[in-house]
């Protein structure tokens, strides 16, 4: 089975597209075509349905493709075995992360592992914490630095670094800002703007007011942190944003008996062999391990 036509399986089966996936694989569609043509030919069985510009994996696609991603995750596990016997540091490092993490969180560690392993050539990938999940299951990623899920289940294993707090915020001329006591309840009854649906952020403060039989009022919402903190800034909403990232555009509210935390970690799938790379890296984010603060979510 020929591996770059796996390859373009894969590509097609993510995107929905053949030309999104010529575009990632730097093909033209015709030569995409013509790659799933031959291993449809070779498989004797049609992988995809074409109705207008609608792609849709067939019964045989979707069985082909975890053994698909298992192929390729199983070549290159062998690839990161035999390179690592050299014991050098090199290759490339396929490295996950927020854009939040990111921006606050890697630069220095980043600088360091550059200077120290000059060899190796990062590839840093900006996603959604729930979307670099997804990229390690399915061995696109060897690590992702992220904010960790409640809970993690095999064969992803998570392993926190950072104890991140979050604070409720607002503009300090919101009328939340001036008021000097301030309960769930208060906070409840106004205008929000919320991390996305589908983040663990929001879930872990979902869950917050759930527990009090609250429901917060979310008028926006965006996966951005820096987004979030513009919207608030400006008065439009409050929100709930990592203490590390307030300033003098907007202010804590005193909420009272809050306390409120999530962890920033990395997470890597326990079933592949990582790169020497990888494992400097871990090293350094090892070093920057703080014990959790005790938090109420």
């Amino acid at each position: 089975m020929d591996l770059t036509s796996l390859n373009t399986f894969l590509a097609i089966a993510e995107s929905g597209s053949f030309s999104e996936a010529g575009e990632r694989l730097h093909l033209t569609q015709p030569a995409v075509s013509k790659r799933i043509a031959a291993l449809e030919n070779q498989l004797g069985v049609r992988l995809f349905d074409r109705v207008g510009r609608e792609v849709t994996l067939t019964e045989s696609g979707r069985a082909l493709l975890p053994r698909a991603y298992q192929i390729l995750n199983v070549l290159d596990d062998t690839r990161r075995a035999l390179t690592n016997l050299n014991g050098e540091v090199s290759g490339r490092l396929v490295l996950a992360t927020s854009h939040h993490i990111g921006l606050h969180r890697l630069p220095p560690l980043l600088r360091a592992f550059t200077k120290a392993h000059p060899q190796v050539a990062l590839d840093i990938q900006f996603c959604d914490s729930e979307v670099a999940y997804e990229e390690i299951l399915h061995g696109r990623a060897e690590l992702a630095v992220i904010t960790l899920a409640p809970e993690t289940a095999e064969p992803v294993r998570a392993v926190p670094v950072w104890d991140d707090p979050l604070d409720f915020v607002a503009a300090p001329e919101h009328p939340l800002a001036m008021q000097g006591t301030v309960f769930l309840a208060d906070v409840a009854r106004h205008p929000a703007v919320f991390p996305g649906g589908n983040t663990f952020t929001h879930h872990i403060v979902r869950r917050m007011f759930e527990a009090e039989g609250l429901t917060p009022n979310i008028g926006m919402s965006t996966n951005y942190m820096e987004t979030i903190k513009m919207m608030v800034s400006i008065g439009l909403a409050w929100s709930v944003l990592p203490r590390t990232m307030l300033d003098e555009t907007v202010v804590r509210l005193p909420l009272q008996d809050i306390q409120l935390s999530r962890q920033l970690g990395y997470i890597l799938h326990t079933e592949r062999t990582l790169s020497n790379a990888a494992r400097a890296f871990m090293a350094l984010l090892d070093a920057q391990a703080v014990k959790p603060m005790a938090c109420l979510v």
